[in-house]
């Protein structure tokens, strides 16, 4: 194993492309062309518009100060297409339909369940697909009609541009958006907003149409458990782990409260992990099975993770579900429950801040561009995090003490100052036959 450069990464991710989507440039342009006057290929143009995510260029601007004659030399011996100016992108989003990019997406993500790649990521057979929302805007202003807003005491009125997700999230920390909604008020919504709970009812039926043979275990927050969002599952096929909190299913609770002393001697299971400077590690879980709800039978669990030691942390978790539990799968069930939170992190917080600039206002008025560019964000996320979560990648940064950030920085810097040969290209991909994650 040798160590890893910004020469290679570039290459890696030409040979990730080509590995999983032999065809990725003809998937571009099969996309509608609305364009009177086509200088560009549409396949360019999407392409551009993904670079500036790839390369985490964080604005237009950016991207076009970035693309020197060097760099699209080395981007056309690579993808063999050329790279139009940002503005060029703008124009051609701003007239496509948002349900083109998204059809994109479920290609490439259907084809990654069909070549299996993500299998091994699979619990009880199911894909662990996480919801939440996130606001991605702020406006003082009405950016377009309909965008929810909320008022604060002082009396000023705030726009907020908020989306929700549906992502699958593995334990090797990827995060694959795979469905998206947008929260947007109706002309006939007599006072009341779109909220999340409304939204989901959407996103579930999206999600469904678009991968219909998926097997999914839904990992949400205390938001989601009301017997809406159960029925939704069962009617769909899907299990589902999600937090639960005081509060929630107030009938649930009390039967836990009582249930709890009789079924803790039977039901309730510890493990000693070892010892730290905060003491002795202890993990201990505990579940109740066969509640009933509404038509639906619910089982409760809770996870508690502490130390012996006086001042030692502890962190208590507590799901519901409709997968059964016993002393050998409650430590599995509430381990997927909490990587509903890789949604949040590896998802929400890596696109916000980790320099694909998710909150930063790529178009300003108009919708249509805005869920647009936020499809090529995920799209983009995608294509590194292949990349990214290559063994082969892991290996080399490891050897050369690089970080993703630091790595990022070398692309940049060999796109503009040096020219990527043919060879060099060919002889990775060859030596590449297999992407091990």
């Amino acid at each position: 194993m040798i160590a890893f450069d910004g020469k290679q990464f570039i290459i890696m991710v030409y040979t990730v492309l080509k590995r999983h989507y032999p065809d990725f440039n003809e998937l571009l342009n099969n996309i509608p062309d609305h364009r009177e006057r086509r200088t560009y290929q549409v396949a360019e143009i999407i392409m551009a518009g993904l670079s500036m995510f790839i390369f985490k260029r964080g604005s237009r601007n950016n991207m076009d100060t970035f693309v020197t004659p060097t760099v699209e030399k080395n981007f056309t011996t690579l993808f063999g297409i050329h790279l139009p100016v940002m503005d060029t992108v703008q124009v051609f989003l701003k007239n496509l339909p948002t349900s083109e990019l998204e059809g994109l997406k479920q290609i490439l993500i259907t084809r990654l369940v069909e070549k299996k790649v993500l299998d091994k990521y699979r619990y009880m057979s199911r894909f662990i697909v996480a919801v939440d929302g996130t606001g991605v805007f702020s406006f003082d202003y009405e950016p377009f009609e309909g965008c929810p807003h909320k008022t604060g005491k002082n009396g000023k009125t705030t726009w907020q541009v908020y989306v929700l997700e549906a992502k699958i999230v593995c334990s090797n920390q990827l995060s694959i958006s795979v469905a998206s909604t947008w929260l947007q008020n109706s002309d006939d919504i007599d006072q009341k907003q779109d909220c999340e709970l409304k939204a989901f009812v959407r996103l579930a039926q999206k999600l469904k149409e678009m991968y219909p043979r998926l097997s999914i275990t839904i990992a949400a927050d205390s938001l989601y458990p009301n017997n809406t969002v159960f029925d939704i599952c069962k009617a769909n096929g899907w299990n589902f782990i999600m937090t639960f909190k005081e509060g929630n299913l107030k009938t649930v609770w009390e039967e836990v409260m009582l249930l709890y002393p009789l079924d803790m001697k039977g039901n309730i299971q510890k493990k000693i992990l070892g010892r730290d400077k905060q003491g002795w590690l202890e993990e201990s879980s505990m579940f109740i099975n066969a509640l009933e709800y509404q038509k639906h039978q619910l089982n409760w669990l809770e996870y508690i993770k502490s130390y012996t030691h006086k001042t030692g942390h502890v962190e208590r978790f507590v799901h519901i579900t409709d997968i059964k539990a016993d002393k050998n799968n409650v430590w599995d069930i509430s381990l997927h429950g909490r990587m509903r939170w890789k949604i949040e992190n590896e998802g929400f917080n890596t696109q916000k801040n980790g320099g694909y600039k998710l909150q930063h206002k790529f178009c300003r008025k108009h919708l249509g561009a805005m869920q647009n560019y936020y499809q090529l964000l995920q799209i983009a996320h995608l294509i590194n995090q292949l990349t990214e979560k290559l063994q082969k990648v892991k290996d080399g940064l490891k050897i050369s003490g690089q970080t993703i950030i630091s790595l990022l920085e070398d692309t940049i810097s060999v796109l503009r100052k040096t020219t990527i040969c043919k060879d060099e290209i060919s002889d990775t991909f060859e030596n590449t036959k297999q992407l091990r994650y």
